[in-house]
């Protein structure tokens, strides 16, 4: 019989007449050998700057790495407390992407565990992407660990919320235009502040004057609040408190052009208002709501 239809035929039980014997073990063969494991390549979240702001598995991947790559332009050094003190150490801010690359077609020979280490989150304008595609391509497993950006820790530095209820729930990450990198049509700055919630805008101190022009025509009046962090969580962090009126002003008299992040939004300056997750009228799997404060929550009332 063959065809669909036919049925599968199971396997006799161990003991029976009818069970095939198991394989004879050559004694000549030795024990059996996994193959070995391929290179591994670990893109690590630094986090904004202090070392204890790394993750355990971040403090983890560095620590397991034959080869630790780091940028000592934006990853502050106290990171390395974490690598093995055999493991080599390549600072990636003084070489092109082809000699990081080059250090990866050696992890991929050698089945060497390397830790690539960003400045930030991973996620966020660290030129990620395309080394993992060449990672890829070189038959690395690849693991991406990610970090603390920049812009929650201004905001904990600054003591603010960024998203504060009825006054702002959506952030915005973004950069000026015209920089090194070149923006997509449609993602300038005056548009994005067109929505007068909360942003973050990196990437943009050498031209505060252009940025507080932009911020302006998008429709955020003079005395929006903003926050300058400049190497938020480092020894020589400074925030400062300013307008988009005052944004210009206050960058130049700090001196400030490189790794520095604005905050801005109107929920900076803003008083917490009455969240509904911890109201008595609120109920959700763990919880159930007072039925007298649910009916004002429900007409609108505190």
């Amino acid at each position: 019989m063959s065809g669909k239809g036919m049925p599968r035929q199971r396997p006799y039980a161990k003991g029976s007449p009818h069970a095939q014997p198991d394989p004879v073990p050559d004694p000549d063969a030795g024990p059996a050998k996994r193959p070995p494991a391929p290179g591994k390549v670990t893109f690590v979240g630094a986090g904004p700057g202090a070392a204890d702001l790394l993750t355990f598995r971040a403090a983890r991947a560095i620590a397991e790495a034959d080869v630790v790559i780091w940028a000592a332009s934006l990853v502050h050094e106290d990171v390395l407390q974490h690598a093995r003190a055999d493991a080599e150490i390549v600072d990636s801010s003084a070489v092109p992407l082809e000699e990081v690359v080059a250090v990866y077609a050696r992890a991929a020979d050698g089945a060497l565990r390397v830790a690539r280490v960003h400045s930030g989150d991973p996620a966020l304008w660290g030129g990620t992407q395309e080394q993992v595609e060449r990672c890829a391509a070189l038959g690395l497993e690849v693991e991406i660990v990610p970090g603390v950006s920049s812009f929650s820790a201004a905001a904990a530095a600054a003591g603010r919320e960024l998203t504060v209820p009825e006054v702002a729930q959506s952030v915005i990450l973004t950069r000026l235009g015209g920089g090194k990198t070149p923006m997509p049509g449609g993602e300038e700055v005056r548009e994005f502040a067109r929505h007068g919630t909360t942003m973050a805008v990196f990437l943009s101190a050498a031209r505060s004057g252009r940025l507080a022009e932009e911020l302006l025509a998008g429709g955020y009046a003079a005395e929006t609040p903003v926050v300058v962090a400049y190497r938020v969580t480092w020894p020589d962090e400074l925030v400062v408190r300013c307008t988009v009126g005052t944004l210009e002003a206050a960058v130049k008299e700090h001196r400030l052009w490189k790794h520095t992040l604005f905050l801005v939004g109107p929920a900076l300056g803003a008083a917490g208002t009455r969240s509904h997750l911890y109201h008595p009228g609120h109920f959700h799997g763990f919880r159930r709501a007072d039925p007298a404060a649910r009916r004002a929550l429900r007409g609108g009332g505190a």
